[in-house]
């Protein structure tokens, strides 16, 4: 018996200190935090009448009471999209733009519904409920919904997803989810005054921002199109913290504005973002300020060229740099290039975030533009190195190399503007052959000549191969593939249109008027 009674007390006591240790929810009714609301987040939809529809998928039809485990189109952008509630702020908005109380009464209806099915570690909880970029995402439609919902079941709910943002083990760290993460937990510290969630996320922002976002504004995620949406959202985080009342760091500013150069370079002359990594083909960026030089050559692993400023200038881009992490593909030494007002040279490009062999091929070398080493097994996340560069106005040259295949591997790239033309030689290391890889854009015109080097030996043609490749999200179109016969050393010379081209062991001709060391020196 005494046994027991000291077991008792000891569970008395235990669960009094866990109580004590628990931090109250803060009242929506008495808090003098400020709700910060982005109206901008909530796209145009009539959530009202029931149908959703997202990332241009058919619409759904969710119904009075929601099935938060619905996927009825097999996609894991439609579950996130659900989970994060966005849709449902756009009732809220039409409730302010009409005064029509159905708006809210919804919101409302659909909000607590979500927190009601979906307990935190609850058995039946859908997966994508707490997954941490569904939370960072939710969290600010919460703090819109409050400015007009101040129940306690709502306060409590807020609290619950500071507590998970606050997690550090949850916490990504120089990712856009990161900065996701970081303006979820300012809005909560904000809105239900809590000092210390408000300071933490600005803090956390600071840091992550100097891991994803280098000196000269190259994001480290490996794909401009998330360049793009980091400067986005981190507009977003700058408007909250001011309405916050919080000053900005100096040092999150310049990361910034350094990236809006690296967006401004990586936006092709047709006004599309060049499609490398997870950036879908047809994303247009808009409002950011022309470079100051046609050229860009980012350390972190990118060149980026044109040949003018005006819509018909020709484009190209080289990627190198960190082996592969985060949105990034195996594209190294990877090749695009655009003359004469179209694609020439394209790349698999992204497809979507689904987990099918298509979309997990999109990602290999074989999918891009270029050398691969016969016989030789390829070695992912192995970095690639710029060796040297020459950039002059009308004709810029560039070495790069790396061992991704155990040996080494060169590409020699000259351009020139005006004529356009690109010519590109590649070898191997230790007397191996290699095969060159060409994406050409669906419809191109152009004219793609090989040699064998030394000596410009005119290669074999290349086996040709209709393929898919990526347009735009869940989007594909069919393209021609051109894989080379294997040889030692392959020079390949690219160029818009109909063109005549010679070699003579010294020098390259193209048409009449272009002439190109056969070295590329």
């Amino acid at each position: 018996m005494r046994t027991r009674r000291i077991v008792l007390a000891g569970l008395l006591v235990l669960i009094s200190l866990t109580l004590w240790d628990r931090p109250a929810v803060p009242s929506l009714a008495g808090t003098a935090g400020r709700p910060v609301c982005d109206r901008a987040q909530f796209a145009q939809a009539d959530a009202l009448k029931g149908p959703v529809s997202f990332h241009g998928l058919p619409p759904v039809e969710l119904g009075a009471d929601l099935d938060w485990r619905m996927d009825p189109h097999r996609n894991r952008s439609w579950m996130l999209s659900l989970h994060a509630l966005r849709w449902m702020g756009r009732l809220i908005v039409e409730y302010e733009r009409t005064g029509d109380g159905a708006y809210l009464e919804r919101a409302k209806r659909i909000t607590r519904d979500w927190v009601e099915d979906n307990p935190r570690g609850g058995s039946g909880t859908s997966e994508w409920a707490w997954a941490e970029h569904a939370v960072a995402l939710r969290a600010p439609t919460l703090v819109c919904l409050s400015e007009h919902v101040r129940d306690g079941w709502l306060a409590e709910s807020m609290a619950e997803h500071a507590r998970v943002l606050s997690d550090p083990s949850l916490y990504r760290a120089g990712h856009n989810h990161g900065l996701d993460q970081d303006i979820a937990l300012l809005s909560l510290g904000c809105r239900l005054d809590v000092a210390g969630w408000r300071d933490l996320a600005l803090r956390r922002m600071t840091s992550s921002a100097e891991l994803a976002i280098d000196g000269q504004g190259a994001l480290a995620e490996q794909a401009p199109r998330y360049g793009v949406y980091v400067h986005q959202r981190l507009g977003v985080a700058f408007t909250a913290a001011r309405r916050c009342g919080l000053a900005l760091p100096a040092g999150l500013r310049a990361r910034r504005t350094a990236l809006e150069t690296y967006i401004a370079h990586a936006t092709r002359p047709d006004g599309r973002l060049v499609p490398l990594g997870d950036s879908p083909a047809d994303l247009r960026p808009t409002g950011f300020p022309r470079p100051s030089s046609p050229v860009g050559v980012f350390t972190g692993g990118y060149v980026f060229g044109r040949g003018g400023w005006g819509p018909k200038a020709a484009y190209y881009s080289i990627r190198f740099g960190p082996g592969r992490r985060l949105h990034g593909h195996e594209d190294h030494l990877g090749l695009t290039y655009r003359a004469g007002g179209q694609d020439l040279l394209v790349e698999a490009g992204f497809h979507s975030y689904e987990k099918s062999p298509y979309v997990a091929w999109t990602a290999t070398p074989e999918a891009h533009n270029v050398p691969l080493v016969e016989g030789e097994r390829f070695r992912p996340g192995t970095a690639t190195r710029l060796v040297r560069s020459r950039i002059q106005p009308v004709r810029q040259a560039y070495e790069l190399t790396d061992d991704a295949f155990g040996v080494s591997r060169t590409r020699k790239v000259l351009v020139h503007h005006g004529p356009d033309a690109m010519a590109v030689l590649d070898s191997a290391g230790g007397g191996r052959r290699i095969r060159t890889v060409w994406h050409l854009a669906p419809g191109a015109q152009l004219t793609l000549v090989q040699f064998e080097m030394p000596g410009c030996v005119p290669a074999a043609p290349p086996a040709r191969k209709v393929g898919r490749i990526s347009t735009g999200y869940l989007k594909t179109a069919e393209s021609t593939t051109l894989t080379s016969p294997p040889a030692r050393s392959l020079l390949t010379v690219i160029v818009p249109g109909r063109a005549r081209v010679t070699c003579d062991g010294a020098k390259i001709r193209v048409g009449a008027n272009l002439t190109i060391p056969a070295d590329l020196g």
